[in-house]
């Protein structure tokens, strides 16, 4: 359950943040057909930002970010009233997918290759053309908000990343590599009673809970010929994957029922449900042949209702809904200072 409190706390900040009158900025970062956003506010303004989420009082963002070529990145803490951002995470390696522990925010997670390395992993092989690396060092670790009492929750050989907290802090969802493919695991906060969620051969990842923990929603990509079969494997021993063809599904939090949801020969990706845990939103190129402009979608849970939410002629994608449900952060490659810029934007939800 949601705390009144806290969620009037978070209205009140983010409307001083926003602005209750549309700002001078709003018909530049809000395309004309964008009706669900208003009051719009640009986070970030240099380098690559993303995958930023809400704490649970609706205050405070957590993101991955860099700036520069050759960089890696590494976690922030954000005060949204102010803008101001802190380093959380150790400044060594490479660190992605963090998020606060609900429902207090006494707690935050995120995976770090730190521990194998110190430096930064050097970049995917293109040549293979697009695909993601999949870092053997990634470990999931869990710290205090600032930084301090790092404790490492997994130790599997190969990947373990991709986590994020059930609503009421009781379990923790991510991928891991532990059963020799990527599967959706769930584990206790401290990293205890590790469960295994799924079982079909092909990559699993980017789980988010519902808000009343009942349902998980997340990406996947299931080889079927022979060929995408031997292209996956091969891939996997290499530590990457080709990310062309995810499908959004959903299932009962225990593992059981997974139904897919879209049913494209898109990419799709980041998908969290909306505040009734009706609809889904989530990140696609399906509306670009040439599989470049990502941007932003609803559904219905069952896969009806489709909705174009996004319109920039290029990247937007990794959304969140803040705890109250009236506003809403993404990454967007809109008002870009410099090629490359990945940006965090801010605004107020209209349905």
């Amino acid at each position: 359950m949601r705390k009144p409190v806290l969620a009037l706390m978070a209205v009140l900040i983010l409307l001083t943040a926003c602005g209750k009158k549309p700002s001078a900025n709003d018909k530049k970062l809000i395309l004309p057909q964008e009706r669900h956003f208003k009051n719009i506010r640009q986070l970030t303004f240099s380098g690559e930002n993303a995958e930023a989420y809400f704490s649970a009082d609706g205050t405070k963002l957590i993101m991955q970010a860099h700036d520069g070529k050759g960089k890696c990145d590494q976690i922030y803490i954000m005060d949204i009233a102010t803008g101001e951002r802190h380093l959380v995470s150790t400044g060594d390696g490479v660190t992605t997918c963090s998020y606060f522990q609900y429902p207090n925010d006494d707690k935050i997670i995120y995976a770090s290759t730190h521990l194998a390395d110190k430096d930064c992993p050097p970049p995917p092989d293109f040549s293979k053309g697009y695909v993601w690396k999949l870092y053997p060092g990634y470990d999931i670790f869990r710290a205090d908000p600032d930084g301090s009492n790092l404790e490492r929750l997994t130790d599997s050989p190969g990947y373990d990343a991709e986590a994020t907290y059930a609503e009421d802090g009781s379990r923790i969802i991510y991928t891991s590599l532990a059963s020799g493919d990527l599967e959706i695991w769930t584990m206790k906060p401290d990293g205890s009673d590790k469960i295994q969620l799924t079982d079909r051969l092909g990559y699993d990842g980017g789980a988010f809970y519902s808000h009343d923990g009942t349902k998980i929603v997340w990406r996947a990509y299931y080889p079927e010929t022979e060929e995408e079969i031997a292209d996956y494997k091969a891939l996997l021993a290499e530590n990457m994957i080709r990310p062309m063809a995810l499908q959004i599904r959903v299932m009962n939090a225990d593992g059981s029922n997974p139904v897919q949801v879209t049913h494209n020969q898109a990419a799709n990706f980041g998908p969290f449900f909306f505040p009734d845990d009706q609809r889904i939103i989530f990140c696609s190129n399906m509306a670009d042949p040439q599989g470049r402009n990502f941007d932003l979608w609803a559904v219905n849970v069952d896969g009806t209702g489709l909705e174009r939410i996004t319109y920039f002629d290029d990247f937007d994608g990794f959304p969140m809904f803040s705890p109250d449900g009236k506003y809403f952060v993404f990454a967007s490659n809109r008002n870009q200072a410099k090629p490359g810029d990945t940006n965090i934007f801010i605004c107020e939800w209209v349905d």
